[in-house]
């Protein structure tokens, strides 16, 4: 793959990949038809890793120890062929293996007798219609016999003919891609469709049904109502689906953290002065985006859009008066920076504009469009995360059209998040026409109640925003203290030591900071190797002869006799056999070391080397791999390399652009278990300076002191915090002795202080204490974590065993840990000191409720910092 996939895709992939297997082995040994789905919100990525999935189908992968199926052949289907373009497109930009000529798009003229194994090929509705040219020809059901007509003579196969001769070869296995993820919001699935879906997955007359389905879908539902509607019959076993949640995809930083609305004030027609505010917006976002990437040097400049939206009958005029506004508070707009995706791809004429359509896949790599006109379209299968501002025209009645389309909107230009800075992390969005409680409808609808815009909880939208810097009331030695703080990043699943090592050398190399960083970890590698086969040559001569012998049990049956006789025999390893060997060697050592082992023992490559000298390299390289100890020893050497490159290079580290300090994180977390880092400093942070009550109306957000971050004058606004959560700001600020605050941002960033824990599952998973706060103890600065958290959420236990453990072994950087909540008896809140090691016991060993601990012993009553 192009991209290094992100924690939660390549969970998804090995599980997908899982069942693919799952799904191969049933058919070729049962001959059942099977169907899952892969679910993951929008922005989550599921194109990529579609593409990675398909390029292990075909090729294998050592990442996720998969065989590849070398009969395997994938039909990716979608409504349209624009939307099957831009998959396309997408699969090729993510795969190294993946070429031009392997994704085939099928159109007239198409007539072979199979689809060959290794290769993709792209339908969409309408190429299956029995209008089509591509059908022509098949054997019509009874309802359709009227409509029937024959096959052209230069076709000598029918596309479904074409199709049920693939599936009807033993040696291919046929898969269906069925796109359900980027089908619009209101779009009524078609009669022609359903039929098309149906003869699919279930075949009809001599048609055979597709062995494996492959749903790619925004939500569950979609996919389960595809299959209902395809009338998916009983005999296709549903497996697992492979689900990737919305907190996810927003702690990955591929989508905006924060949501930015602007709406009237007071009743009035306001549309001309908030659309001047738009294109205010888009100069300022631009000035910093360029600001940034020349900052960062930036190889491909952020140009932003502003998307205009329209209702389904536009009154041209009013448009045309809005592109006016536009132009003139931008200093002058060009009719080419102007495009519009509307249903009619005519040229439409707004005012004294003449407007040009273009497709919606191409936004986003037409930087010269800075403004986008569009109705609700847009959001079917479109991609431009260049979009940083809209503004509606729609009637508030519309909010739902509003949120979907500020829904696709989300996705971060460079596919990450901006380190510190929520100015960039966020997208602007402008309601003329929206009163105070349909905006608020529009807060709910984004942080989380509609699942097939990708909201969560962690998402923040904010009705006026204020951005925030660096407190001019908080002294710098908070800040010192802050900068010392261990923060625990989530390690990733099957990560390698020896794999971490080697991305880590590439690093170094290619920032030039340790030049040929990669040979001398192979040479320190290769001499770990020579060494333990020279000091235990018995354990490698056992390992030698495993690998050259292959056991075969042969059983025998006799007529008329009962029971089956057993033999065993061994017979001498083949090239191919000694090749998958190797394998073993290639994920106990890292396909680079692997290889550049075997290129050792070899010795130069030269035209009259002998095969068997390369033959037993490859040997000897497998049989070492057969060994857990030498595998032992070489994850441990590999750590301990680690470890002292990141603690020399750590300076130097911090000194490049946010994008390669990003991928030495990503680096740094290719550990198995949690690893500690450092925070970094917020740059800026957007707050709001309103809030929704519980009537859904837009009140004043209260105010508080000494947040590390604030405005000029040194407020914070605390509207999003909750009744216990005030309780604690008021105690900890009434002691006198608080220097400063910060409320922890509730997803991962560099700026947010994480803990590590081990969800009901085993998985680890990461989590964001409430609050730190800043005290002056004994003249000192000395921080606190305090964490109000509801013992009766079901992720309460896992989460305090998580913090009591951080506790334990970080809590010399912390005057206090304390978690806070309320006990059975009453709404008092009650505090556990997590820094007593006899607390610590009992949470670590405990599994009761989480609430007798606030019930117990060690509990007291929260009443802030000891006076």
């Amino acid at each position: 793959m192009k991209y290094t996939l992100k924690d939660y895709q390549a969970e998804a992939v090995d599980k997908v990949l899982t069942n693919l297997e799952k799904a191969r082995s049933t058919y070729r040994r049962d001959g059942a038809e099977v169907a899952f789905s892969l679910t993951a919100a929008t922005g989550a990525g599921k194109t990529v890793m579609a593409a990675a999935s398909i390029e292990a189908l075909f090729y294998g992968s050592d990442t996720f120890e998969f065989d590849p199926d070398p009969g395997a052949v994938v039909i990716w289907f979608s409504d349209s062929p624009a939307l099957n373009e831009q998959s396309r497109t997408r699969l090729m930009q993510a795969s190294e293996k993946l070429m031009s000529g392997d994704l085939v798009t099928i159109k007239p003229p198409f007539a072979i007798p199979e689809l060959e194994a290794g290769k993709v090929y792209f339908l969409n509705t309408q190429r299956l219609s029995k209008n089509s040219l591509l059908t022509r020809g098949y054997v019509p059901t009874a309802d359709e016999i009227f409509d029937h007509v024959a096959t052209p003579d230069d076709l000598a196969w029918n596309i479904w003919e074409t199709i049920g001769n693939t599936i009807s070869n033993d040696d291919k296995t046929l898969y269906l891609v069925l796109d359900e993820a980027h089908r619009g919001f209101d779009t009524k699935t078609s009669s022609d469709r359903k039929t098309i879906v149906q003869r699919l997955v279930n075949g009809e007359g001599n048609q055979p049904p597709i062995p494996i389905v492959m749903g790619i879908s925004a939500t569950i539902d979609r996919f389960a109502q595809a299959m209902k509607e395809a009338q998916a019959s009983d005999k296709r076993q549903v497996l697992d689906q492979v689900a990737v949640h919305p907190w996810q995809v927003q702690e990955s930083g591929l989508v905006k953290d924060t949501v930015m609305l602007d709406i009237p004030d007071e009743v009035g027609n306001f549309d001309s002065v908030l659309v001047r505010r738009a294109a205010r917006k888009l100069k300022e976002s631009t000035t910093v985006w360029h600001a940034y990437s020349k900052h960062e040097g930036l190889a491909d400049v952020v140009e932003p859009l502003l998307v205009v939206q329209v209702p389904n009958v536009p009154e041209h005029d009013d448009v045309g008066v809005a592109l006016d506004t536009i132009a003139d508070e931008l200093g002058g707009l060009p009719s080419s920076a102007v495009r519009h995706v509307l249903g009619d791809h005519k040229t439409q004429t707004f005012g004294s504009w003449d407007i040009d359509h273009i497709e919606p896949q191409r936004v986003q790599d037409t930087p010269h469009v800075k403004v986008l006109i569009a109705k609700d379209g847009i959001s079917t299968g479109w991609d431009c995360p260049r979009a940083e501002v809209l503004v509606s025209f729609r009637p508030a009645k519309d909010h739902t059209h509003i949120t979907q389309l500020l829904g696709r909107m989300v996705r971060n230009p460079l596919a990450r998040r901006v380190p510190g800075d929520e100015r960039l992390n966020s997208v602007d969005c402008i309601l003329p026409f929206f009163d105070k409680t349909m905006a608020g409808k529009v807060v709910k609808y984004m942080t989380g109640q509609i699942e097939e815009v990708g909201g969560t909880s962690s998402r923040k939208v904010v009705i006026e925003p204020h951005e925030m810097s660096a407190n001019p009331n908080v002294g710098e030695a908070v800040w010192k203290v802050w900068d010392a703080l261990p923060s625990l990043s989530v390690p990733v699943k099957g990560a390698r030591p020896v794999k971490r090592l080697v991305a880590l050398a590439q690093a170094l190399s290619s920032d030039g900071l340790r030049n040929g960083a990669l040979a001398e970890i192979e040479s320190k590698l290769h001499t770990v190797l020579d060494e333990f086969a020279d000091q235990y040559p018995d354990l490698l001569a056992s390992a030698v002869n495993e690998v050259w012998e292959v056991h075969v049990l042969n059983l025998v049956a006799t007529t008329g006799k009962a029971g089956v006789s057993y033999r065993q025999f061994v017979e001498r390893a083949d090239a191919r056999a000694i090749r998958v060997a190797f394998e073993d060697a290639k994920r106990a050592f890292g396909a680079d070391i692997a290889q550049s082992y075997v290129d050792h023992l070899a010795g130069p490559d030269d035209e009259d080397a002998d095969d068997d000298g390369l033959t037993e390299a490859y040997v000897k390289a497998a049989a070492l791999a057969y060994i857990p100890e030498l595998r032992k020893k070489i994850d441990a050497v590999s750590e301990s390399i680690a470890k002292d490159w990141f603690a020399e290079y750590s300076d130097a580290i911090e000194t490049l652009n946010d994008e390669r300090q990003e991928q030495y994180l990503e680096i740094w977390t290719l550990a198995t278990v949690p690893q500690p880092g450092k925070l970094r400093r917020p740059r800026n942070r957007i707050e709001d300076w309103k809030m929704v009550d519980a009537s859904e109306q837009i009140v004043a957000a209260p105010l508080a002191e000494l947040h590390l971050m604030s405005d000029a004058d040194g407020w914070f606004p605390i509207g999003t915090l909750n009744e216990w959560e005030r309780k604690v700001l008021s105690a900890e600020l009434a002691s006198g002795t608080c220097l400063g605050w910060y409320r922890n941002p509730a997803r991962a960033a560099v700026d947010a202080l994480g803990v590590t824990y081990r969800d009901v599952l085993g998985n680890w998973r990461s989590m964001h204490p409430d609050f730190l706060f800043f005290h002056e103890v004994d003249g000192e600065v000395k921080v606190s974590i305090i964490d109000p958290h509801g013992h009766h959420l079901d992720d309460a236990l896992v989460k305090l065993k998580g913090l009591a453990e951080f506790a334990r072994d970080y809590g010399k950087h912390f005057h206090r840990i304390e978690a806070i909540a309320n006990g059975s008896s009453g709404s008092a809140l009650r505090s556990l000191d997590l820094k007593n090691p006899g607390l610590q016991r009992a949470i670590l060993d405990g599994a009761g409720r989480v609430v007798d601990f606030y019930d117990g012993e060690f509990a007291i009553e929260y009443s802030g910092p000891a006076k």
